[in-house]
């Protein structure tokens, strides 16, 4: 007998507004414990903790523990991939809306999307990576690195040769859901966000999946990928 994947099954677990609710308050890839996750999707402990079991059971989350304390986190970042597409998946409304609160247009600015930088920045990121050739898309929702690319990251401070490729590639394309574009991902889009943040070009929020772009990143993307931060967040 021939073993099948149980896409049922998580898909399952995924419809449930509550388990979706604590699954996506998990996408900027840190643990949180179970009274932030009942909070997140408006549900009393208990029936939180009736949640949070099913989701390990299928393989959604992992959970750490630290003394008494049990942390909760993303099963890895295939799923958080699995979320952001299915986030991507829907009629575009054409009626007047209100418009979003402070918190949806900050994430929808730039967000965390698990290790990697997402919303309207990180798109606009990886449109001036490609058009300045530093990368390539393929057809196999990949990104090829150029010499030219591999050049320039080291400049930056990221020496990609050191990297280790994914079973899915060093860099990928994975589709922003607010943007309905591709953003960078894979082991390269994870660190070239890490080095964003150490550099000081962006600062992640303590309490929230949103990424604060500074002064000296507004300047610094301008300079070099000519990403006007300014007219992006007037956008937003």
């Amino acid at each position: 007998m021939n073993p099948q994947p149980n896409i049922a099954s998580a898909a399952f677990l995924i419809a449930d507004p509550a388990r979706a609710a604590m699954l996506m308050s998990l996408l900027d890839g840190r643990a949180r414990p179970a009274g932030e996750l009942a909070f997140a999707a408006g549900v009393t402990p208990q029936t939180a903790s009736s949640h949070l079991g099913k989701l390990l059971a299928g393989g959604l989350l992992v959970v750490e523990t630290e003394g008494r304390h049990r942390y909760y986190r993303l099963g890895g970042s295939h799923v958080a991939s699995v979320l952001e597409n299915l986030a991507s998946i829907g009629v575009t409304e054409v009626m007047r809306r209100k418009p979003p609160i402070r918190e949806a247009q900050r994430l929808q600015f730039a967000r965390c999307c698990y290790d990697h930088l997402a919303g309207r920045i990180g798109v606009a990121i990886t449109h001036g990576l490609l058009a300045r050739g530093f990368l390539i898309a393929s057809a196999d929702k990949r990104y090829d690195m150029t010499p030219d690319g591999i050049e320039w990251f080291f400049r930056m401070g990221l020496d990609v040769t050191r990297l280790k490729p994914s079973r899915r590639g060093l860099a990928r394309q994975c589709l922003d859901w607010t943007e309905r574009e591709h953003h960078l991902a894979g082991p390269l889009g994870a660190q070239f966000m890490s080095l964003l943040c150490s550099s000081g070009w962006l600062r992640r929020s303590e309490s929230s999946r949103a990424v604060q772009v500074t002064s000296k990143g507004s300047n610094g993307l301008k300079e070099q990928l000519g990403v006007d931060t300014g007219s992006l967040a007037i956008a937003t």
